[in-house]
């Protein structure tokens, strides 16, 4: 589809795509000064946002994390190719690790990108099928990376799926690893095709999805252990349960959806804190959507700076980057270069 930034139709991507990538990268960067925190103080975090919200005030700038890192060399090869292109995008993950290896990447990540250096990346897809005894990795890396797949194959479901599966496949061999991203991918999806000035259809947002994965988990390649068959759907399920009861305690909600760094228990996390915050949470005190919505997901505790990653993919998605507070932009770091990746990805994805 041939699409410029200049057509009214251009315009509005444009701001959905500067709103995901920017939106990632906020809750990333917010969100990382709480990682792998038990339980975040609600009166500290509403004191935490206050202060970022306000625009006199000033303080170191809040880094981004390996979250950031890996989504940056995601899209830099899908703009440079308009494709996947698996040894480039391998190539760009190790580059971007060793140039900055202090960015909080985890330590069975690290391992592939040394095997993969080491071997000059002759098999790019073998250090992730050894990991883990040949079982692959259950973690959410690849989930939370996964946006610009999202964005780049904005108007094609298949093609989204086939893309987040070989992109998650560099390092996750494990199906709820690739199925985290699958889910993540398709969340950004749905989202960027919804109008920020109606409200979110939570029901339909989850059985949509509900749809897509009982597809995933269902195909005769889903090979998984039988408890986790149907992992992502049940999470799906009981996240509209939850959504039900409406205002639901924040220990009742890690209780059922998890709030660590498996994909399995914060993907749907993410997912979860995006669709309850479109209403007023008691313990937020603002009228901001988008920072209600990164609020709430670090409010959850565990992998924060990931799950307000996510959470913020999909919000920006959504809502466009003029809902972002250009205050908490400010405090973050790495800004211009996300938002750069944005211009250029959303040319290559309609004007291609």
């Amino acid at each position: 589809m041939n699409m410029t930034a200049n057509t009214e139709e251009g315009a509005i991507t444009l701001k959905k795509f500067r709103g995901c990538l920017l939106g990632a990268l906020v809750g990333d960067c917010l969100g990382a000064p709480f990682e792998e925190d038990g339980t975040v103080s609600k009166k500290i975090l509403q004191k935490y946002f206050d202060k970022m919200d306000d625009p006199n005030f000033k303080s170191p700038i809040k880094k981004y994390t390996d979250d950031t890192a890996m989504t940056k060399s995601v899209a830099e090869s899908l703009i440079k190719n308009v494709a996947f292109v698996e040894k480039d995008m391998a190539k760009r993950f190790v580059s971007e690790y060793f140039k900055e290896p202090r960015r909080g990447y985890g330590g069975s990540v690290v391992d592939i990108f040394n095997k993969l250096k080491a071997s000059k990346l002759e098999d790019i897809w073998l250090p992730a099928r050894e990991q883990f005894s040949g079982l692959g990795s259950f973690g959410n890396g690849a989930a939370m990376r996964v946006s610009p797949i999202g964005l780049f194959c904005c108007n094609n479901k298949p093609l989204l799926i086939d893309l987040a599966t070989k992109t998650s496949k560099l390092t996750h061999s494990n199906v709820l690893g690739i199925n985290g991203a699958n889910l993540q991918a398709l969340a950004v999806q749905q989202s960027f095709h919804m109008d920020p000035k109606s409200p979110v259809n939570v029901s339909e947002f989850i059985s949509n999805l509900l749809e897509e994965m009982a597809k995933l988990e269902g195909a005769e390649d889903a090979v998984v252990p039988d408890e986790n068959q149907v992992a992502y759907q049940e999470q799906l399920k009981q996240m509209a349960e939850l959504l039900k009861k409406g205002d639901v305690p924040n220990e009742e909600v890690v209780k059922v959806l998890g709030n660590n760094v498996l994909a399995l228990y914060s993907v749907p996390t993410a997912i979860y804190s995006f669709l309850r915050a479109q209403e007023v949470v008691p313990f937020i005190q603002t009228e901001d959507k988008f920072r209600r919505i990164i609020q709430y997901s670090i409010s959850l505790g565990g992998d924060t700076d990931t799950i307000a990653s996510m959470a913020g993919a999909i919000a920006g998605a959504h809502l466009g980057v003029e809902a972002i507070n250009q205050n908490l932009l400010k405090q973050c770091e790495g800004v211009e270069f996300v938002s750069q990746l944005a211009y250029e990805l959303h040319s290559v994805t309609f004007n291609a």
